[in-house]
């Protein structure tokens, strides 16, 4: 006789984490950083955009890609801090590892526009080429961040169905 049992995929939260999860800041600050953040995005691009197409605006166009990596320091410290009340550490819980994995190569890209700004290793066509292969890989890890929390709010209105037919 066998012990199977199917295979139960792992909620993104476990009833702790969902408390925690509610009960923190942390949450909120994301929440309203998240837009933020996003918004700072396509203001940037556009300028960005804007000055590849015709040459004009380098100046609104650089300090646009600073005011967004700032954004998103801000927003990646402050998720690290949520995910340390959230899981327990602050990054690379196994919930959002692969989120976190790619977070890393945004930053990454981030950063050495700031260092190639900074130290003039780049033209400024360089520097804005830098800034959208960093918004490209700053739209997919959003594009992730939604998907799995898409995902977690129809796991939650799942298990609220399923608590309300056993209820019944």
């Amino acid at each position: 006789m066998s012990d199977y049992r199917p295979h139960t995929p792992r909620t993104l939260y476990t009833a702790d984490e969902r408390r925690r999860r509610d009960a923190t800041v942390w949450t909120l600050v994301q929440g309203v950083l998240a837009p933020v953040q996003f918004f700072i995005f396509l203001v940037s691009l556009l300028l960005v955009m804007r000055y590849l197409a015709i040459g004009e605006g380098e100046s609104a166009a650089t300090i646009s890609v600073v005011v967004k990596t700032l954004a998103l320091y801000a927003i990646m410290i402050t998720g690290s801090i949520w995910e340390k009340v959230v899981f327990g550490r602050y990054l690379f819980a196994p919930a959002f590892f692969w989120e976190d994995v790619f977070s890393m190569l945004v930053l990454a890209l981030h950063t050495a526009y700031l260092a190639a700004l900074a130290f003039g290793w780049l033209q400024p066509r360089g520097l804005m080429f830098l800034a959208l292969a960093a918004y490209a890989t700053y739209v997919i890890n959003a594009t992730q961040f939604l998907l799995k929390l898409r995902a977690a709010r129809l796991d939650e209105s799942a298990r609220a169905r399923l608590q309300m037919e056993c209820a019944s």
